[in-house]
């Protein structure tokens, strides 16, 4: 994403769904649910999530911590992480 920009929920699930897919190609959306936990439904080993966040990170054009990684558990949980960092960021940097 060039220049970071808040995201509204459609987008972030656009976003999280793109960045799951990058990395596990053959992902099976309608087998996960807003409030599975995607990386057992998935089987999303360590590897597959540390990938995941890099990606989501640089997509989204913000900073995700290591604290942060109990808030990307299910879809609805990440959605709501990117909606709130995306616009703390934006906010931050004007």
């Amino acid at each position: 994403m060039s220049g970071t920009r808040s995201l509204d929920s459609a987008e972030a699930l656009t976003v999280v769904r793109e960045s799951i897919t990058a990395v596990v190609p053959d992902a099976d959306f309608t087998r996960v649910r807003p409030h599975d936990r995607f990386r057992d439904v998935l089987e999303l080993d360590s590897l597959d999530f540390l990938s995941l966040v890099e990606i989501l990170s640089e997509q989204a054009g913000v900073p995700i911590d290591e604290d942060d990684y109990p808030r990307l558990t299910t879809l609805a949980d990440s959605v709501e992480f990117l909606v709130e960092r995306t616009k703390q960021y934006e906010q931050s940097r004007r």
